[in-house]
């Protein structure tokens, strides 16, 4: 059987959340994360990713995030820096017009909004630096199947970098542009094109999968909850964003489950979105969600023929149906 892993975006707190459900999830199922036949990621998930196909664990991730003594240097240097938690004041322009008309044609009010944000400030190059450091010589990950999700900011089609017939990019620039979210940090050039945050359209992207011929994707999402999830006071915020990503990745494991792809979901459930807060981006509160995240994503769940079979005895929803009828 042929796994693909896709994880989506999810800023500074859902890079966070996503190491600890990785680590439950290889628990769970007896399996090393970085041996899915490919690995797709967008903003946040394209950090995760890139690590992954550049052979560092989950748990190095984890170390690096609870600041163990041995943690990876690379990783270490890479958690420690961060771009603050609201972005500076952007420039009075529009670069990524494009998801306008994307968002309109796609009935996505939140990817047309993000054609409305002005140019960002923000410095990417922490994110360059990481990507450039994880690299080979060739400028990608040892794991050639690495995918790496951004938006044309003319068109807003998505982009997988790294997959068959995608333009060339080099690994730091891939992840820049995967994060390039608006009106926070400025589209990226590469060839002749200028790419935002692939979130800006669909947060996960895992219909970019369909083509690929795998059996099963595992998707783990920190700006999803299928099902919906409640919110107090400016937590209410957050929500609206949420729906509108939760119903385009309902939507896009619908058409997996369409043509015969199992599909496993992983999304933080009401005690890790309280940890987390409306702020995706706010460091301050990094060690509270990796307490509740390693709380809620139990990895004691009982595993039968390298399954999950059993409903999580936790917060977040591990979803094994595989779209036939039935099962």
């Amino acid at each position: 059987m042929t796994r693909a892993l896709a994880i989506g975006c999810g800023g500074t707190l859902g890079f966070a959340w996503t190491a600890v459900a990785l680590r439950a999830l290889e628990t769970e199922l007896d399996w090393d994360a970085r041996t899915a036949d490919i690995l797709i990621g967008t903003s946040a998930g394209a950090e995760i990713v890139a690590a992954l196909g550049s052979g560092h664990r989950p748990q190095d991730l984890l170390d690096a995030l609870d600041g163990h003594p041995d943690a990876d240097a690379l990783l270490a240097r890479h958690v420690a820096t961060h771009p603050g938690h609201l972005p500076p004041l952007p420039l009075p322009l529009l670069p990524a017009t494009g998801l306008i008309r994307a968002g309109l044609q796609q009935r996505s009010a939140y990817t047309a909004l993000a054609g409305l944000l002005p140019r960002g400030r923000g410095d990417a190059t922490w994110l360059r630096e990481y990507g450039d450091a994880l690299a080979t010589d060739h400028g990608w990950t040892t794991h050639t199947a690495t995918w790496i999700v951004a938006a044309d900011a003319a068109t807003g089609a998505r982009v997988a970098f790294g997959a068959p017939g995608a333009p060339e990019a080099n690994l730091g620039e891939a992840i820049a542009a995967s994060w390039a979210i608006p009106g926070w940090f400025p589209p990226v050039t590469i060839g002749d094109r200028r790419y935002v945050d692939g979130g800006a359209v669909s947060s996960v992207s895992a219909d970019l999968l369909l083509e690929a011929g795998v059996d099963e994707v595992i998707i783990v999402a920190p700006m999803t909850s299928e099902g919906g999830a409640p919110a107090r006071g400016v937590a209410r915020v957050e929500r609206v964003l949420r729906r509108q990503m939760t119903r385009g990745l309902d939507a896009e494991v619908d058409r997996l489950r369409a043509a015969g792809v199992r599909v496993r979901r992983i999304e933080p459930g009401p005690a890790e979105l309280e940890a987390m807060g409306a702020n995706f981006m706010d460091l301050r509160r990094r060690g509270e969600t990796l307490g509740v995240a390693r709380r809620g994503l139990d990895t004691s769940l009982d595993r039968r023929g390298g399954g999950l079979d059993t409903p999580p005895r936790s917060s977040a929803a591990l979803d094994h149906r595989d779209g036939e009828e039935g099962e």
